[in-house]
């Protein structure tokens, strides 16, 4: 069995940093102590000056595999999370064909076991059609079920209310929802269309995609489980307002609904719109200043539980299409964590709370088996990061499929030096070395 003794590392674990060394045996944490020695047959990696996080768990990816890869695919999107820190993924269910029965679900773990760099899961994507398909998913394999209640990309809205009623009332699995009103969205591109034809100015996405429709759908999806006893994680808030919905009185063990905001919301503003055009188009779409301001103090105040990506690419010629036809979405894993360390050290957000936010509450959201956080018997699924090393941003180094970045041109604050995926080490020093070392991941329900 192969062992590490990943020495004289500052920890970053369940609210406290502390320098200890960390020993890894096999695919497992072994022993964290300040005391360890090597033993003769320990390899020794010597991080001094460095911090050691668990892996992070991004519960919101778009690999696109399979049927749109042209974009992406689990191989090369995979290989980009590990090199961004992220050893763990929950992967989307608008592919081609959608992941909506037992049998494309088993086809997306398959391709994921033979290809994956970092730990795989996958949501299963509800639809008007297949409640009862639902009702009997495994809860040990399935992360939860995603509902699309405001159309994006894969058109997979669920727009029935008796429909919605009843996968609220017949799972306890997470219902992970995107939540933008559909019909004030379709009626605020139906003005915008009249005045501008094809050509609407790219910072009008706000606009049309505005905070009512977020907060319209956002609310009632809340209600909605209030009623019914649901398990409700809203993904990728966007405004102000909709962080009002959510309660920070109770710990996350004991909340029912929960939400998400993602490193793209956190960083730009719709001021950029005027640089970075579609780039920076997502859905739902980068709002305001003060709105991002919202975020943060949600996030820091734990209405907000988790950070994530929605990675999501397109190709670049399909995002320098015109308002009406540019897809929404980019590619974000690589980058997430270095951004994320830039907050830190602009006092956005603690390193621990980060780790708190992006580590432990998915893993305690999802009921992730083992892994989210650096305890012995624990999965080895770790990141070495270096706060003080600056990271330019440069195409040449992108490693999503789509080959370019809303980031390109950025120096960021901090670094990750070195990526362990199960013990194995898959990235150091600007390569990935393992390039399937991913598992499925399980969920102790």
């Amino acid at each position: 069995m192969s062992t590490l003794l990943i020495q004289n590392a500052t920890l970053v674990n369940e609210g406290r940093e502390f320098k200890a060394h960390l020993k890894i045996e096999g695919d497992r944490i072994a022993a964290i102590g300040s005391d360890l020695v090597p033993g003769p047959q320990d390899a020794v990696l010597d991080a001094t000056g460095l911090h050691l996080l668990p892996g992070l768990i991004d519960d919101q990816v778009h690999f696109r595999e399979p049927g749109l890869t042209h974009k992406a695919c689990i191989a090369s999107e995979s290989q980009a999370a590990v090199a961004g820190g992220i050893t763990s993924y929950l992967e989307m269910p608008n592919t081609q064909p959608q992941t909506v029965t037992y049998e494309d679900y088993q086809d997306k773990l398959d391709r994921a076991k033979a290809t994956s760099a970092a730990n795989y899961g996958f949501l299963f994507g509800g639809t008007n059609d297949n409640v009862e398909l639902i009702k009997g998913l495994d809860k040990k394999t399935v992360a939860g079920v995603k509902l699309f209640l405001g159309s994006s990309t894969g058109n997979m809205l669920v727009d029935k209310p008796q429909v919605l009623r009843e996968i609220f009332s017949s799972t306890d699995l997470v219902i992970a929802a995107h939540c933008e009103d559909e019909t004030t969205v379709k009626n605020n591109l139906k003005a915008h269309i009249a005045e501008y034809g094809d050509n609407i100015p790219m910072e009008k996405h706000p606009v049309i995609r505005s905070a009512e429709a977020c907060y319209l759908s956002s609310s009632s999806a809340i209600a909605l489980a209030k009623e019914t006893g649901a398990r409700l994680h809203v993904f990728h808030l966007s405004t102000a307002i909709e962080t009002e919905l959510f309660d920070n009185s109770i710990p996350l063990e004991k909340k029912k609904i929960t939400a998400e905001v993602c490193t793209h919301h956190l960083w730009f503003s719709d001021a950029e719109y005027s640089t970075k055009g579609s780039l920076i188009k997502w859905n739902p779409a980068v709002k305001s200043a003060a709105d991002r301001d919202a975020l943060w103090q949600a996030l820091n105040d734990d209405r907000i539980d988790v950070l994530a990506t929605d990675h999501a690419p397109h190709t670049l010629s399909e995002k320098q299409n015109p308002y009406t036809k540019a897809p929404s979405g980019g590619p974000l894993v690589q980058h997430a964590l270095p951004a994320l360390l830039t907050k830190v050290k602009e006092g956005k957000i603690t390193l621990a709370k980060m780790v708190e936010k992006a580590c432990h509450n998915p893993a305690l959201l999802f009921d992730v088996e083992k892994r989210g956080y650096l305890r012995e018997g624990y999965f080895a699924d770790l990141v070495l990061v270096d706060c003080a090393a600056p990271f330019a941003v440069k195409k040449e180094d992108l490693l999503y499929q789509c080959q370019w970045s809303p980031f390109e041109g950025t120096t960021f604050s901090g670094s990750v030096r070195t990526t362990f995926v199960n013990g194995k080490k898959v990235y150091a020093n600007g390569k990935v070395l393992e390039k399937n070392a991913g598992k499925a991941l399980t969920f102790d329900r």
